[in-house]
């Protein structure tokens, strides 16, 4: 223990100094980067003019990731390395293709085939850099994450294909080095004045940390399943009956203050999630504002939850979540700080599977989720400061999350304690002669308030660790 406090320290003396940061606090993947770039010029006048006037994009990218848990039990660091390169053509009678692929390196990490001696538990974050589905993969990972094609309606579009989206269920988590693809039919819709609307069928996933691409029922289990409510270990990895995720998102400018956001998704024969948010900004002197959001979201189980068996399914039938949040948030043109809570009802767990994205809680920090609990409370603080044309922005976040008991299995899925995390993020963007070169340093504290009953499979890279991450991004 008293090795573990002086790793605590060690970390204080990097949060202290830095009481601020970027506003989200994801490793950024800069998701502006997959939006079409074609130009936006009339026509080409041919096949071959799109594609010599289309746009090309290339991205570089170093992780390094370093876990340190209690004594005595294993720590963890990984070096990863990649690259890729995305093209998107010009418009050809309102239609455009679009392509890209990504590579990584495994370039000096530790063993993540060897389960820790005392827990017999395998690393949980590090792979993460990698594929998931196979620790000893150190050269081949390589993904076609985008193959699709595009057509344009005035400021609308469609897209079919393999193709990067961002919704609150389905999202990049870019937390890694590469992040969640989908492949199917998506519309967005921006016709109406004020109104956007997002639709599409998905029915294919290649989930973060993996090479492959699944159907929607196979990607449900990739990542560790937890129990059963019984208690008893899920066994629905592989046994999901789904042919994919319905989506439809609204989001209304009612006028310049208030911004409404409704969202529903179906995943076919397992499960439905509702999203109803409102968002409201007050203008303040000093060209600052207040603002102040609400969220509430809704589960039910779909027909047997994905399957008959309910030893084998991911929702257990008749089963459902309720959760509800709130966030008063305050900014300028540097500073930003926000107030945050979010509660899961004790009506059952909140669950979509972590294979397609991070949650959309306001409470949410990078390196925990809280998706697979119910009855819970959570609160978060942050402060952000960008430094006026310095290219540095930082934050401060920290939060308190009480969970059930670890042995109430029907609310707390992966047996995760009540804990305190505490996030710094640090990011500079180059310029001048080194112009596209970002760098970020996130730092990431896990305090244990709960009780883990004298087992360490309840702590190891869940509590009581502490976490670096050193990221540089080239684009061009």
């Amino acid at each position: 223990m008293k090795n573990f406090i002086y790793r605590i320290l060690l970390l204080l003396f990097f949060l202290i100094p830095t009481s601020v940061l970027a506003q989200h606090q994801e490793v950024s993947e800069r998701p502006e980067m997959y939006k079409g770039k074609g130009k936006d010029s009339a026509d080409s006048k041919s096949v071959l003019g799109a594609f010599k006037n289309g746009s090309v994009q290339g991205h570089f990218r170093y992780f390094n990731m370093i876990t340190l848990n209690e004594k005595d039990l294993t720590d963890y660091y990984a070096n990863a390395a990649g690259g890729g390169l995305r093209f998107e053509t010009a418009k050809f009678h309102n239609f455009q293709f679009g392509i890209s692929g990504f590579y990584i390196f495994n370039i000096g990490s530790s063993d993540m085939t060897i389960p820790d001696p005392q827990s017999g538990q395998y690393n949980r974050y590090e792979i993460g850099l990698f594929d998931l589905e196979d620790a000893s993969n150190k050269k081949d990972i390589d993904r076609l994450e985008e193959l699709y094609l595009k057509y344009n309606y005035k400021k609308s579009s469609l897209i079919f294909g393999r193709q990067l989206l961002n919704t609150p269920f389905i999202n990049l988590q870019d937390g890694r080095m590469r992040p969640t693809g989908v492949e199917g039919l998506w519309a967005e819709i921006n016709e109406i004045k004020g109104t956007k609307i997002e639709a599409g069928w998905l029915y294919s996933i290649s989930p973060r940390s993996t090479t492959k691409w699944f159907d929607v029922g196979e990607t449900i289990g990739i990542y560790s399943a937890g129990l059963n409510p019984d208690g008893s270990p899920s066994l629905y990895s592989g046994q999901i009956h789904s042919k994919g995720v319905a989506l439809l998102g609204v989001t209304k400018a009612i006028n310049k203050r208030v911004k409404l956001q409704a969202w529903n998704m179906l995943t076919e024969n397992v499960f439905n999630t509702a999203m109803l948010q409102t968002d409201i900004s007050f203008p303040l002197k000093g060209n600052s504002s207040l603002m102040a959001s609400a969220q509430v979201i809704k589960q039910d189980a779909i027909n047997n939850g994905g399957n008959v068996n309910q030893s084998e399914t991911y929702f257990s039938k008749g089963a459902g979540s309720l959760s509800f949040g709130a966030k008063l948030a305050w900014k300028n043109k540097e500073w930003g700080t926000s107030l945050n809570y979010n509660r899961i009802t004790a009506q059952g767990r909140y669950l979509v599977p972590r294979e397609w994205g991070r949650d959309p809680f306001f409470t949410f920090l990078p390196r925990e989720r809280n998706e697979g609990f119910g009855d819970l409370d959570a609160i978060m603080a942050k402060v952000n400061y960008s430094f006026p044309k310095s290219g540095f922005k930082t934050s401060l976040a920290a939060g308190y999350y009480h969970l059930p008991d670890t042995k109430n299995y029907a609310l707390n899925k992966y047996g995760m304690p009540s804990y305190t995390q505490i996030n710094t993020d640090i990011r500079y963007t180059f310029t001048n002669n080194l112009k596209g070169l970002e760098a970020q340093l996130l730092l990431v504290a896990k305090l244990n308030n709960g009780e883990t009953y004298g087992n360490s499979r309840l702590i190891i890279n869940k509590v009581n660790m502490v976490q670096s991450n050193f990221v540089l991004n080239f684009h061009f």
